[in-house]
């Protein structure tokens, strides 16, 4: 049987091995990021999304952010955060979540994401790993913290984000203090930030539009339009940068311009399905529930004839009340009976 490959013997069965690796030499050479879903309120509150920054040569923890989902903007709220308070890092190593890596790149456009456009624009790399051991440092610390973060937030009756948010840069001493390592060398090579290098202005969800003749542009199912003004004028035509930010703001930009416009939201009752991402389903039916509860309650239609031929159903016809009218009787000859043509024709032949 182990021949003809029917059986395996118990050294085939064994989980494949893993050569390790050896620390980075110096702090802020290579910081691993991840996220970890998971409840860390435990039955006091909402499942969340923690975003985990370590330092690959000494196991420190760099930065902790509490969001409801790894997205886009999660990240680079948290990278700001960790930008200003410890500098450049000289790369990022992540999985390949779709926040980091176009896994459907093709020829159209240079096949990054929003958030690799905005590290190359700060001169940050960003390494995607091939399988989740090779990432092991940060995997292990999400292992860590899932046991010991969520028991110290349990003693202290923290059952939101914010206040875990608040919590987090405490716990984070204390953590370090017990499970950090000293590095190989001394230095840090965190970078500062150049006098040309805005966050503010990098951290964006970038998308190009075409300005009309009428100046107006489409964007996420609402159009903008512009101010007739000098810069906006020559537009028409012309190809113009729609910059989201992570608070939720919106700019138009013209170079170094930004143009002052007005909105008109287009968008329908009735849209077409969405495609959600695994981990930003929980954010995604949040809003669909808090979407239902602003809708007006809907009557049933028990009439209809998917209710009409089943009889008795789970959703039962409500009771007739006392002063209701009678219902109205039909005008006109009542129906002719059907008639079976096969029966018709055996009662011709028998008779």
């Amino acid at each position: 049987m182990i021949a003809e490959g029917f059986w395996k013997d118990r050294d085939a069965r064994r989980p494949r091995p893993y050569q390790p690796r050896y620390r980075r030499d110096c702090r802020g050479e290579l910081i691993q990021i991840d996220g970890s879903k998971h409840w860390w309120f435990e039955d006091r509150g909402q499942q969340c999304t923690l975003l985990v920054y370590i330092d690959d040569a000494t196991s420190e923890l760099m930065h902790l952010k509490m969001v409801e989902s790894e997205s886009t903007f999660a990240y680079m709220d948290a990278t700001r955060e960790y930008i200003e308070a410890h500098g450049k890092p000289v790369a990022f190593y992540s999985d390949k979540h779709s926040v980091f890596r176009n896994n459907t790149a093709s020829a159209k456009g240079d096949g990054m994401t929003h958030f690799g456009r905005s590290m190359e624009a700060l001169n940050i790399e960003i390494i995607c790993a091939h399988s989740p051991q090779a990432k092991g440092r940060v995997e292990r610390a999400n292992a860590t913290l899932q046991d010991r973060l969520v028991k110290a937030m349990r003693l202290e009756g923290i059952s939101t984000i914010a206040a875990a948010n608040a919590f987090l840069p405490g716990y984070m001493v204390t953590h370090n203090a017990r499970f950090a390592k000293a590095p190989f060398d001394e230095r840090d090579v965190h970078r500062p930030l150049a006098l040309h290098e805005n966050l503010r202005t990098e951290m964006v969800w970038r998308e190009w539009r075409s300005v009309t003749s009428s100046l107006t542009l489409h964007y996420n199912k609402a159009m903008f339009i512009l101010e007739p003004t000098e810069i906006s004028r020559p537009l028409a035509g012309k190809r113009v940068e729609v910059c989201e930010f992570p608070d939720g703001a919106l700019e138009i930009r013209h170079g170094e311009h930004s143009l002052p416009y007005r909105v008109f939201d287009k968008i329908r009752q009735v849209n077409q399905a969405a495609i959600v991402d695994n981990k930003h389903l929980d954010a995604a039916l949040a809003m669909a529930k808090l979407l239902q509860e602003q809708l007006p309650a809907r009557k049933r239609n028990n009439n209809e004839p998917c209710r009409s031929s089943q009889g008795p159903h789970i959703f039962p016809a409500p009771p007739a009340s006392a002063d209701a009218e009678p219902a109205k009787r039909r005008r006109g000859r009542p129906p002719l009976a059907r008639r079976n043509p096969t029966v018709a024709y055996m009662k011709e032949r028998t008779g």
